[in-house]
């Protein structure tokens, strides 16, 4: 039987309205996203760091 807990209740999910499983839905996606985009967002970093050192290399190339 499973259980969702929020702060310090935790309730079986069978117990909760309709609405109250929606929003536990609702975070399951929500989580997923954030997590897709802090992978993105360290892909995007990993290439600014790249970008930022091939600029360097240009600049050391000018004294």
């Amino acid at each position: 039987n499973r259980h969702q807990q929020i702060g310090d209740k935790t309730h079986p999910i069978d117990s909760l309205s309709d609405i109250a499983k929606a929003q536990i839905t609702n975070l399951q996606i929500v989580d997923a996203e954030i997590q897709r985009l802090q992978h993105q967002l360290g892909i995007a970093q990993v290439a600014r760091e790249s970008f930022l050192a091939t600029l360097q290399s240009e600049f050391a190339k000018l004294g």
